[in-house]
């Protein structure tokens, strides 16, 4: 065990802890011949278990089988109701970028204008004070009554959510760049434009990167809770959707897919950081 690497080690680990985990889960079910799967799922929601005392609860095996079969055909469309997980996927992942998008574009240069001037960090610094500890799901019938689209609203309310921890994130590294570089560049009589390109944002570069690595976090975490409002489409309406065919095995394979999707999300932007991040 000791001449394996530290990444093996962890790998192994991690195997061990998910069979664990689903050797723990499949014991927690009750005893029973019969299977949730094979009941009325109205009785089985309301009994919580089937008529040969089996548990409404899935096992692991049922959880994992239903994740195959949506690898294994995730694109399929069936009608309104009935779309394959990736297609469900794609619509959230689509407008959490859209979102995150609009995020980047108002939050950096507002944070570069924050950091850079104490007159608009403390004009600007009640505003934002008020207007972070808001859910994003506040803003959600107020969007809806304004904007009309259900889509759109829910674009908005990821903007929404988004723009704090850039905006605050940027205004920090800026504010927060070595006053001797700032001082070289006024030296060398370096304009203010090619300051903020060639001396602020390489240096605040990974404390923006780990402002947007929060937002895309919380972005996704919202898109879930926001699709299960405005309904559609959306993994957050197939979640609900499911939950209402008392497909319970559906629900936490979506789960899985989520939860996936996430941590990709975060890896793509975790490498990104430490690609702009420099060693002083």
């Amino acid at each position: 065990m000791k001449s394996m690497s530290l990444k093996t080690r962890s790998i192994v680990l991690s195997i061990a802890l998910l069979f664990a985990f689903a050797g723990l889960w499949q014991l927690m079910l009750p005893e029973g011949t019969g299977s949730a799967a094979n009941m009325d799922p109205a009785y089985a929601a309301l009994m919580g278990a089937t008529a040969k005392g089996a548990s409404a609860m899935p096992g692991p095996l049922e959880v994992a089988k239903q994740i195959w079969e949506h690898v294994l055909n995730p694109f399929y469309d069936a009608g309104p109701n009935d779309k394959g997980i990736g297609i469900q996927l794609g619509y959230s992942i689509l407008r959490v970028l859209v979102g995150f998008s609009f995020a980047i574009i108002v939050a950096i240069p507002l944070g570069f204008l924050i950091g850079m001037s104490p007159l608009f960090y403390r004009a600007l610094d009640p505003f934002i004070q008020i207007l972070k500890p808001v859910s994003p799901l506040a803003w959600m019938p107020l969007a809806l009554y304004t904007i009309k689209d259900s889509i759109i609203s829910s674009v908005f309310v990821i903007f929404i959510c988004s723009v704090w921890p850039m905006l605050t994130n940027t205004a920090f590294g800026v504010a927060s760049v070595r006053k001797e570089w700032l001082n070289v560049a006024k030296t060398l009589e370096v304009g203010h434009l090619r300051t903020a390109f060639r001396v602020i944002l390489p240096a605040a570069a990974p404390t923006i990167m780990t402002g947007m690595r929060i937002s895309i976090g919380i972005a996704w975490l919202v898109i879930v809770a926001a699709e299960m409002l405005v309904g559609g489409t959306g993994i957050g309406y197939f979640v609900w959707n499911e939950w209402n065919n008392l497909s319970i095995t559906n629900v936490i394979a979506s789960i899985f897919f989520i939860g996936l999707i996430g941590m990709v999300l975060d890896m793509i932007l975790s490498a990104l950081t430490r690609f702009v991040t420099y060693a002083e």
